[in-house]
């Protein structure tokens, strides 16, 4: 058997065939027989067939496993795509492409880009689910039990962006849970700092007992929002705000009994406004009290020692307060001209304290009733009360109009006539609106008592008696007037007859007197001759009438001589008295 083989020249290498050439001239010169080179040459084909077998095989190994690889990757590739969720990825090789090393090359990229997509989302997945996580534990109240579990774990298998849009929502709506959850949180907190300082209480200890992260201390993101501490800020929210209720009920209850016994005892206005921190709120709403320490515990306290030292001091006090409420009384009665039975009223006063059988509030309670009711009373008779003085006042001015008329110098050129003149102008524009005026204080009057059921007296005589003696003692002057008018027109007319008769004569002399002054008679006396009797009011009345010398009224006047009005209340008092044994009560 023979091997040939040449040496290549452009290699300049050693080859089998050369080898074989120099082997041959080895054994040519040994002298080998044929049999021992063919066993040589089958030697050696023999070894060469076992060395290109191992090569073959390990060629086709590294075939397989290049297969296998390429097989994985592939497999790598579709999970990777699945797992991140590109169903439609751009970029895949042909898998009929090329050799196998081609296709490795060209997908190994693509796992490595693949890869690192999958690192990145599996990061981010970790840091979204733990923010989740977290913000669960936070709202639940159980933040420290989730910490020692752990990060939480991802699902490799589903990284798609639909699975991280889905955990982004999450986030954000867990996130904004979050946030309203703060902001109720510090508004309750916010709440809590504002009611205890109007309370006076220690905001710290108040906030901090509900949860410890309430404190300033803590930063904004670590307080708690769970429901236990918003269900306990909302229980400590209504307990100071039905505590500063009642605290106000109580604060405006003393500052009502403060103002009470201070009007009761005229306390002067500077003591009083040591407690101006206390009455300011006693018409507030609970919700207008802001002011810090304004329902404090110590303020309630020292508004409640006050109110029992005036309690003691007015016990004391009481038969000055309620004289003082008597005397009230009296003036507005007064001012009425109602008669009452004033020392009857102080002794029953003084009786009544003395014995101890009524409290004293009870007492003042009553005398304000009495008070209230006889303001009413007053308010019910101002009308007539102004009428009756208007009629008074023309009553007035109709006596100095017969004084002025009856004065033979009225038209002299002395000091004041002009004054006199403007006056007596007026005055009988005045005295004739007299019967208008009578007549609609006589309708009042009526009504008046109609609607209340008792008689209408003016210093305890009846006005309309009153007003009826008066139209009788007018008419009574008309009539007197007039028959003076025709006496005097009876003289005059046989005064002419005689001086027909006999020729005219001068008519005997007037005997000279002495001047009449025009104003209020030094007597008294009326017009007619009749004495005039004097209108007496009672205290707080509405004034008596007076006129000075120059004509002009005088506003401080005693009782003037309201000649027919004095005469017509007495007259209709006694009238009263004559027929009724009792006094009508006003």
């Amino acid at each position: 058997m023979a091997i040939t083989g040449t040496q290549n020249p452009l290699l300049g290498e050693t080859t089998c065939g050369s080898l074989l050439q120099q082997l041959q001239l080895i054994w040519d010169e040994v002298g080998e027989s044929d049999e021992d080179r063919d066993k040589m040459l089958l030697q050696l084909e023999q070894e060469c067939l076992d060395v290109y077998k191992r090569k073959v095989d390990q060629a086709a190994k590294s075939r397989a496993h290049l297969l296998q690889t390429l097989a994985d990757s592939k497999i790598e590739l579709s999970r990777l795509l699945s797992s991140l969720g590109e169903k439609n990825y751009v970029g895949i090789p042909d898998k009929s492409t090329g050799t196998i090393k081609e296709q490795l090359d060209a997908i190994a990229p693509l796992l490595e880009h693949l890869w690192q997509q999958k690192e990145e989302r599996m990061k981010v997945f970790t840091d979204v689910q733990s923010q989740i996580q977290k913000i669960r534990a936070e709202i639940s109240g159980n933040l420290d039990v989730i910490e020692k579990a752990g990060p939480p774990t991802v699902d490799e298998e589903d990284l798609s962006l639909k699975k991280s849009d889905d955990f982004q929502s999450q986030l954000q709506e867990l996130q904004k849970e979050k946030s309203d959850r703060l902001h109720k949180v510090l508004d309750f907190v916010s709440t809590v700092h504002d009611l205890c300082a109007v309370l006076g209480m220690d905001f710290y200890s108040t906030v901090t007992e509900v949860h410890p992260s309430l404190n300033d201390s803590v930063g904004l993101q670590s307080k708690s929002i769970s429901n236990d501490t918003l269900s306990q800020l909302a229980k400590t929210v209504a307990t100071l705000k039905e505590d500063k209720k009642q605290r106000l009920q109580k604060l405006q209850e003393l500052a009502q009994q403060l103002f009470d016994l201070w009007n009761l005892m005229d306390t002067p206005r500077e003591e009083q406004s040591f407690f101006d921190h206390v009455t300011c709120n006693i018409s507030s709403a609970v919700d207008e009290v802001t002011v810090p320490g304004a329902l404090a515990l110590d303020l309630i306290e020292q508004a409640e020692v006050e109110v029992e030292r005036l309690d003691q001091l007015k016990a004391s006090k009481m038969k000055e307060i309620a004289l003082k409420k008597q005397t009230e009384l009296e003036e507005i009665y007064g001012r009425a001209h109602i008669e009452i039975d004033t020392k009857a009223a102080r002794e029953k006063i003084m009786t009544l304290i003395d014995s101890g059988n009524i409290e004293p509030s009870e007492l003042l309670i009553d005398m304000d009733n009495q008070i209230l009711k006889a303001k009413e009373e007053a308010l019910s008779r101002k009308e007539i009360l102004e009428k009756v003085d208007k009629w008074m006042s023309a009553c007035e001015e109709e006596s100095w109009l017969e004084d002025y008329n009856q004065d033979e110098n009225r038209y002299n050129s002395s000091r004041g006539a002009h004054v006199n003149l403007k006056r007596a102008e007026k005055a009988r524009i005045l005295v004739n609106k007299i019967p208008a005026l009578v007549d609609t204080l006589v309708a009042k009057i009526r009504a008046w008592e109609e609607d209340r059921g008792i008689t209408f007296s003016y210093d305890g005589v009846p006005l309309l008696a009153m007003l009826d003696e008066y139209a009788m003692l007018r008419h009574d002057r008309e009539e007197a007037k007039r028959r003076m008018r025709d006496q005097k027109r009876f003289h005059e007319q046989l005064n002419t007859e005689q001086e027909t008769l006999f020729g005219s004569r001068p008519s005997p002399s007037r005997p000279l007197g002495s001047k009449k002054v025009v104003g209020p008679r030094a007597n008294g006396s009326a017009a007619n001759g009749t004495p005039s009797r004097r209108l007496s009011l009672q205290s707080g009345g509405s004034g008596a009438r007076s006129t000075t010398k120059d004509g002009k009224r005088d506003n401080n006047r005693p009782a003037a001589p309201v000649n027919y009005v004095a005469i017509a209340k007495e007259d209709a008092a006694s009238h009263v008295s004559g027929s009724e044994p009792g006094s009508s009560s006003p």
